[in-house]
């Protein structure tokens, strides 16, 4: 038996999707992200789409130990945009890390728009991720 494990070969791999995932989903949950989203292209596949997608906006590349994102947000208005962008490098590096093992190397993010929440909650109505935006947070 014990010769048997010692030959055994195992390797523990990740699609790029449970990557893309866990970033949207930790992305997500930090206050001042409206939603994760591609642009245009993602506004016209949202028109389309019937389910929520946690890997929209986001694009991973990853390897055996490593891993490199580029996500793209939409940000509230008035908030600090800097903080949000450490608060998500933070918990993308934390989450991956703890859930994966693997080591992000590279976070890109993409700003493409400000509004307020009011505006997005507007605007996202309807929308299949906009239930995945933000844990649910209502404007008063």
């Amino acid at each position: 038996m014990e010769n048997r494990e010692k030959n055994l070969k195992t390797a523990l791999t990740f699609d790029d999707g449970v990557i893309e995932k866990i970033a949207g989903l930790a992305a997500r949950n930090v206050d001042g992200v409206l939603a994760l989203n591609g642009g245009m292209f993602s506004e016209i596949t949202d028109r389309f789409r019937s389910q929520a997608d946690p890997t929209q906006g986001i694009d991973a590349e990853v390897g055996k130990k490593q891993v490199a994102l580029e996500m793209n947000a939409t940000v509230e208005y008035g908030k600090d945009i800097q903080q949000i962008f450490q608060a998500v490098t933070q918990k993308v590096i934390r989450d991956i890390r703890n859930f994966t093992g693997l080591e992000v190397i590279e976070l890109n993010l993409h700003i493409n728009d400000v509004m307020s929440k009011r505006q997005w909650q507007e605007d996202a109505k309807g929308k299949p991720n906009s239930q995945l935006a933000t844990d649910g947070k209502q404007v008063e």
